[in-house]
């Protein structure tokens, strides 16, 4: 299951010590959903507790502190050293089976704890699941098909990193898929999975997610909200982890607001929803209009990607903007069976213990997959005159 407190990604590292920095006070709720509104059963709830149960006993090594240190020269050591006493405590988590056996997970703290615990509940509820199905990876099939991925990665210089803990079909598959990687790819670049960073000798990849600009949208208002929390990251990283996610209010809300400033302090845009090759003609004019040549740019794409699409994306860039990309569930759970399709994500916020909640709203680019209630999410489109 979960071996290590550094068996999840990067940015959740990243972005538990921005809220240190600058909203250490601030408080959270993380929920999850299954977009296949799946039936689980009792032995799944039984497993699913007892790995629960089990983080707690998930800490950070001296061994493990040393690396991060060395290997993450923007994240200080007083955070690591602060997480080497952090535990997961269960109790903080909240789960049940609605009555249709849907099922149902929360998790509240501070946000600097609460965000730790997204990618470790998602890569466990994947694991369970496959075992409570019966499912036995074919690796052998696995392996197969991501020799030809990699092939055509070699071939035509694709850049992309592994991005596919929280989906993944279980720990043993990722690693074994990362093995490879780090034996054959050429133009890997790295794992979000920090890790197995460290186990595979492999950079760790990741900047900041959907939940920060959440964040901002529901403290600060929606029409400010991409610029405030990009400002905001600026703040605490001062030009490091320079890939601003571009989706989290519609990719549109963000080319609008996105400043001359913005546009040349960041190294590029994360494209995690929509039609990509829309967004790049989109970012590409936008990069114009502000007097920048889009081809010292990088556009990371991450939508659910396999490496034929992705080739088609690369060959839709050349000599335009530069790409690369995340490839997650197409690496690590190609096992034969149906991936899961399941999210957390931030629900609720308040910036102190004395502060009303207030609804987290997003707003995909992909039709259906808006996350909020139905008035909320009205409110947000009305705000940022998209409907």
């Amino acid at each position: 299951m979960i071996h290590s407190i550094l068996d999840t990604d990067l940015y959740k590292f990243t972005t538990s010590y921005a809220y240190i920095k600058l909203f250490p006070y601030a408080m959270g709720t993380f929920s999850f959903k299954d977009r296949d509104e799946t039936v689980y059963n009792d032995c799944f709830m039984k497993q699913l507790q007892e790995a629960v149960n089990q983080l707690s006993e998930v800490i950070l090594t001296a061994g493990e502190l040393e690396y991060m240190t060395s290997h993450c020269r923007f994240l200080p050591r007083v955070y690591w050293e602060w997480l080497s006493s952090f535990r997961f405590r269960p109790d903080k988590v909240k789960i049940e089976l609605d009555e249709d056996r849907h099922l149902n997970i929360e998790i509240t703290d501070y946000l600097y704890k609460a965000t730790l615990y997204e990618v470790p509940l998602l890569s466990i509820v994947s694991e369970i699941r496959n075992q409570s199905l019966g499912h036995e990876a074919d690796m052998k099939g696995t392996l197969e098909r991501l020799e030809h991925k990699v092939k055509l990665s070699n071939e035509h210089h694709l850049l992309f990193s592994e991005f596919g803990t929280r989906r993944r079909f279980s720990f043993d598959v990722q690693d074994q898929v990362l093995a490879y990687l780090k034996s054959h790819a050429r133009y890997c670049t790295g794992t979000s999975n920090c890790y197995f960073a460290m186990k595979h000798s492999m950079k760790p990849m990741g900047t900041h997610p959907h939940e920060w600009f959440m964040f901002h949208g529901a403290q600060f208002g929606y029409k400010h909200a991409n610029y405030l929390a990009l400002e905001n990251w600026v703040n605490v990283y001062d030009g490091d982890l320079g890939t601003a996610l571009s989706d989290t209010f519609t990719s549109d809300a963000f080319l609008n607001n996105l400043s001359r400033k913005q546009a040349k302090l960041f190294d590029g845009v994360r494209c995690d929803s929509g039609n990509e090759f829309q967004f790049t003609d989109k970012l590409i004019a936008r990069y114009q209009e502000l007097g920048i040549d889009p081809t010292t740019k990088t556009i990371i794409f991450s939508n659910a990607l396999d490496f034929e699409k992705a080739l088609e994306i690369q060959a839709y860039c050349q000599g335009r903007i530069r790409c690369s990309f995340g490839i997650g569930t197409n690496l690590t759970n190609d096992t034969g069976f149906k991936p899961s399709n399941i999210v957390m994500k931030l629900t609720r916020c308040k910036m102190n213990a004395n502060q009303e909640w207030r609804e987290c709203v997003k707003l995909s680019d992909d039709l259906g997959k808006h996350i909020g209630s139905e008035t909320e999410v009205k409110a947000c489109l009305y705000d940022l005159q998209l409907a």
